[in-house]
């Protein structure tokens, strides 16, 4: 069978970064980021955020193969901005984002269910 073993879904091989930058040749400021181990959840929700950034020109992703498990994320920004920082600050909003929707959710369930 084609499909890869189920422990080839969520482990790194040795020697293997998570996500490694690669310089776009042919556009400016711009860059590919390649993130192992991922799919289009992730790089549906880093897309979205990356859009929201005024200096964000063009942000998009694609999965290169469907039996690989990896994505790659294109950015390219204007030129008072870099893809690196880019990726860093849609990053670092999405965790806010998040630690948000989790501690409303806790608030809510707790409040919910009342005291034990």
């Amino acid at each position: 069978m084609n499909a890869p073993e189920e422990h080839e879904l969520f482990c790194l091989p040795e020697g293997v970064k998570k996500v490694s930058v690669e310089a776009d040749t042919k556009v400016t400021d711009a860059a590919n980021f390649h993130v192992q181990l991922e799919d289009h959840t992730l790089g549906n929700i880093i897309r979205m955020q990356l859009l929201r950034d005024p200096k964000v020109i063009f942000a998009g992703y694609k999965i290169p193969h469907p039996l690989e498990n990896r994505l790659i994320i294109k950015v390219q920004t204007t030129d008072d901005s870099s893809p690196v920082d880019a990726m860093a600050g849609a990053i670092r909003d999405l965790h806010k984002e998040l630690v948000s929707i989790s501690e409303k959710f806790k608030r809510e369930v707790f409040a919910r269910r009342g005291p034990d």
